[in-house]
């Protein structure tokens, strides 16, 4: 197992810096600079940002001395918010950023992976009952649809029209400011996880070891909590690492529709400012917590099925 851990560990390395690589050519290929906007600058002033910020370098320069920073944990400094660092805009000190994303995240999660499993075992066990049809049905339907639809029709039906609920904001993080996005987020995901734990039992239920545990008579109970809920779970767990990754990193739509001061203000922000300091920070970062989870997923494999640690 430590070879595989410090082989994954070596190939992880050229692919993260291949991800920095090609997202540094594609920022840096936006024509422009990050200075021309509406408030007109001098050519004197725009000269000396350009040279504060290293852009009159040569393009291979910048992205050796960017990898150094990188490489000592800093993704520069913000081009729209002047002499302010990335690590303090994508972890701030105070209640924002990468933190409120982190907790959406860790919540709709929380709900997502145990609703999931069990109403996908469920619909599993008993196929092309009502409650099989609604799980896959539900999956198409909230895969095709996204939350920028979803979002916006919860807000009017438990905020505009029952009160119950606020449309907007994240308060101080209390129960009914978080609902609504982790209830959306959920929705999103969790028949994702219901259909591929369906489809994974019912391949495990017609193999052949389970055949053989039931000739032997062996209780229904028995079959599918001691022998066919490990393998079941395989295909959750692979899918699982880079759905976390997915909702960390890609709720810029949840974040927007409900004004969340998380990481898709600051990847929208940084995109429509030109900030390529701040977007390849929120880029690489993210690239960098799918590795981690993919990698996690793989150790997990080791626990989950014998078969893998040969």
């Amino acid at each position: 197992m430590i070879k595989f851990i410090i082989k994954r560990m070596l190939i992880a390395i050229p692919t993260m810096l291949t991800i920095i690589f090609l997202v540094f050519l594609l920022v840096h290929a936006t024509p422009g600079n990050p200075f021309q906007g509406e408030r007109a600058l001098s050519p004197e002033v725009i000269k000396q940002l350009l040279h504060q910020y290293r852009l009159d370098l040569p393009l291979w320069k910048q992205f050796i001395l960017y990898v150094n920073d990188l490489l000592h944990g800093d993704f520069g400094l913000s081009y729209k918010f002047l002499g302010q660092s990335i690590n303090a805009l994508i972890f701030p000190d105070y209640v924002g950023g990468f933190w409120v994303t982190l907790r959406l995240a860790v919540y709709a999660m929380i709900f997502t992976v145990p609703l999931g499993i069990v109403f996908g075992c469920y619909a599993g066990l008993y196929r092309n009952s009502w409650f099989d049809r609604l799980v896959v049905t539900c999956n198409m339907f909230f895969s095709a649809v996204p939350t920028i639809v979803t979002g916006p029709l919860f807000v009017f039906i438990l905020a505009v029209l029952l009160h119950v609920l606020p449309a907007s904001g994240w308060g101080d993080g209390d129960f009914k400011h978080i609902f609504l996005p982790v209830f959306v987020l959920t929705l999103a995901y969790a028949p994702t996880v219901a259909f591929v734990t369906r489809g994974s039992i019912i391949d495990v239920l017609n193999s052949n070891f389970i055949r053989t545990a039931r000739a032997k008579g062996l209780p229904t109970k028995s079959i599918i909590f001691k022998h066919a809920i490990k393998p079941t779970l395989i295909p959750v767990v692979s899918l699982l690492g880079p759905m976390f990754a997915g909702v960390l990193v890609g709720a810029i739509v949840t974040e927007q529709v409900f004004a969340l001061p998380g990481l898709g203000i600051l990847t929208t922000n940084g995109a429509t400012n030109r900030d390529y300091n701040l977007v390849l920070g929120i880029t690489i970062f993210g690239s960098f917590l799918t590795i981690v989870f993919n990698f996690m997923v793989d150790i997990l494999y080791f626990f989950l099925d014998p078969k893998i640690k040969q």
